[in-house]
């Protein structure tokens, strides 16, 4: 399936639009992340923990909204947008949610 951030698929006719698909996740830091990540902080540099969990949170997503469009009967999904947003008391979730317009292209 064809995913894409653009509104048209160029060289692609869209034949049949089936409406508004989404996957969302939420994924929790647990204690250890949020320690190195702290540490990260104070003396600079990536924190490659929070970035796997952002990956794996976004891959999620995607693959959900993929599944929702494919059981329409889409083989696109096009004008994708992902969101990220803290939840929880303490901002101590990631809530990730992908959305697009499923469609079939020719």
């Amino acid at each position: 399936m064809l995913i894409t951030t653009t509104p048209t698929i160029e060289g692609k006719r869209i034949t049949n639009y089936y409406g508004i698909v989404s996957g969302e996740t939420i994924i929790g830091a647990n204690v250890f992340r949020d320690l190195f990540a702290s540490i990260r902080d104070i003396v600079g540099g990536r924190s490659g923990s929070y970035e796997e969990v952002l990956r794996e949170a976004k891959e999620t997503a995607l693959r959900e909204m993929q599944d929702q469009a494919a059981r329409m009967g889409a083989n696109a999904v096009i004008g994708v947008d992902l969101d990220y947003e803290t939840v929880g008391g303490s901002g101590s979730m990631l809530m990730v949610t992908a959305s697009g317009t499923a469609v079939y292209i020719e």
